[in-house]
């Protein structure tokens, strides 16, 4: 639609994009306020959180620029609470149940409404956020370890109201801190999250001070409808046609089967259906990932092929059906753990859609990235604060190499946007001390564009403890695209002395004062064969 044609239906274009502009604010200063609220280090260091809004239909108006992998799912968690409570003035709702839109437990939602004016006027839309708490119970620290039912992996919130008409429900709390080795640390957080959510419905309030709650809502709906535009153009501009893709995790961490994830995307004109019928049955693990992750997936490839300053909200997804069958690793039926299926299923997901769609898009899709978060928990007592500890991270690898560029070393990608914890905050907060954080040079893979290099990450642990890795890509690598050679597969290790074990992707084992934990990450795929020059160049430097 032209400028000349809003403007005939009384939509200002100038206005349209202060709009978008003063909601994506809105959702970056609620993540501001609960980073710098924060107690524990994964979110106040890590930042590992994420921040929308949503309209009063409950679809995401806007989002900050936080985690995918949240952000593309949090749109079922809002629309359970909204489904499940009547949420009203002071009300907010809390869940981390997978199958009610969660994504895994870790990942603790608070949903609240937001009104115009003080006394609870018209309803604005809800103000969201999500944070991954370092230990929410279970059999393991860090509740990220091997695991069959849900109920291994954690305390299991469906959607209740934490606060009601303003007031904290302390038996609900309570009952949270009760089930979790970090209570303190986790009452602080969770409180950062409803000073988040405070802030969050502020601002939509101001804003409807400003404009009247009319405009307000009318642009929201604009913007969404605009989104759904460019999404439609972007599909439209592929040729018809089905695009199937197949890859795998390595293993489930219960056997050494891989867990092979399949996709096929249809294109037919401005529509597009993303269909993983062909993906392994559930396993019995924690490397199932709901329905909502694997949403959360197809809006993230989506909404990164577009690219360009399309304002992200739920319109980039109304072109896109998401077909995954139940009972499969993509959508399992409860109570499968899942802990594993949002951190490690998600970036496979990610790579067999990129996969599909570099067959449509050959001149803008990259290489497969890592593969990866590179999960690693340690837990145990400190014996400095005598008390228990739960430290979580995720590690980062090489980006794949695009149809333009190298892949980046050492970074975050696709379904994770987190940082590094800084081994002066992560030494002071925990008995942990780290020896060794450096580039694993020529990781990545070869090509016209060479693949990101991944890092090695060594930990040593000052007192006993338990840990668990969840990684993957440490036997299947990350592929090229165009000719570009594959990425190297990662490693762990266990360093005991003059001892070193080669640890599996996916286990937990205990740690005895002074042992270090190695984490070698993957590098990024290449992208393109290797011309004469480069070629050249490669044989001076061997």
């Amino acid at each position: 639609m032209s400028a000349r044609d809003r403007l005939v239906r009384g939509v200002d274009p100038v206005r349209l994009e202060v709009y978008r502009h003063l909601l994506a604010s809105v959702a970056e200063e609620m993540g501001a306020v609960l980073r710098r609220s924060a107690f524990s280090p994964n979110i106040k260091e890590r930042r590992d959180y994420s921040c929308a809004l949503f309209g009063p239909d409950a679809e995401m108006a806007a989002l900050a620029a936080h985690i995918p992998v949240h952000l593309g799912a949090m749109p079922l968690s809002v629309a359970s609470c909204v489904e499940e409570l009547e949420l009203g003035l002071g009300d907010v709702a809390i869940l981390n149940d997978p199958y009610q839109g969660g994504s895994h437990l870790p990942d603790i939602t608070l949903v609240a409404p937001a009104f115009a004016g003080k006394a609870g006027g018209r309803l604005l839309g809800f103000v969201a956020n999500r944070a991954h708490h370092a230990d929410v119970g279970g059999r393991t620290p860090g509740s990220m370890g091997l695991a069959a039912e849900l109920w291994e992996e954690g305390v299991v919130i469906a959607p209740q109201l934490l606060v009601r008409g303003g007031e904290v429900q302390t038996e609900l709390l309570d009952f949270i801190l009760g089930s979790v080795r970090t209570p303190q640390e986790r009452e602080g957080d969770l409180r950062a999250q409803l000073a988040s959510i405070r802030r969050g419905q502020h601002r939509l309030a101001e804003m409807c001070d400003r404009y009247g709650p009319g405009e307000s809502l009318r642009y929201m709906g604009e913007l969404a409808d605009y989104s759904e535009r460019v999404a439609r153009r972007f599909v439209a501009s592929m040729s018809n046609g089905r695009y199937r893709f197949e890859d795998a995790l390595d293993d489930d961490g219960v056997s050494e089967e891989p867990v092979p994830i399949v996709a096929t995307v249809t294109i037919s004109g401005d529509e597009a259906e993303v269909d993983f019928t062909g993906s392994s049955p559930q396993r019995p693990s924690s490397v199932n990932a709901p329905y909502a992750v694997a949403v959360s997936a197809t809006y993230y490839v989506f909404r990164a092929l577009i690219g360009g300053e399309v304002p992200s909200n739920g319109g980039i997804l109304r072109p896109i059906r998401v077909t995954a069958p139940e009972g499969t690793v993509v959508n399992p039926r409860p109570p499968a753990a899942v802990a594993a299926g949002n951190v490690e299923t998600s970036q496979r997901i990610t790579d067999v859609l990129l996969g599909a769609l570099a067959q449509a898009l050959p001149d803008r899709v990259p290489a497969a990235s890592q593969g990866t978060m590179n999960n690693v928990t340690v837990g145990g007592r400190d014996p400095a604060r005598g008390r228990p500890y739960a430290y979580y991270e995720t590690i980062a690898g090489g980006a794949g190499a695009s149809p333009g560029a190298d892949g980046a070393s050492a970074t975050h990608t696709h379904m994770t946007n987190t940082l590094n914890t800084p081994a002066e905050a992560l030494e002071y907060a925990y008995p942990l001390r780290v020896l060794r954080y450096e580039v694993r040079r020529e990781s990545g893979g070869e090509g016209e564009h060479r693949g990101g290099d991944g890092v090695r990450r060594d930990l040593q642990v000052l007192a006993p403890a338990k840990a668990c890795l969840m990684s993957d890509r440490r036997r299947l690598a990350p592929y090229g695209l165009d000719g570009g050679a594959a990425g190297d597969t990662g490693r762990n290790l266990l360093i005991r002395g003059e001892r070193e074990e080669e640890l599996p992707g996916k286990a937990c084992f205990d740690l005895e004062a002074g042992d270090v934990l190695s984490v070698r990450t993957p590098g990024g795929g290449g992208h393109g064969a290797v011309g004469q020059a480069r070629a050249y160049r490669l044989a001076e430097r061997e």
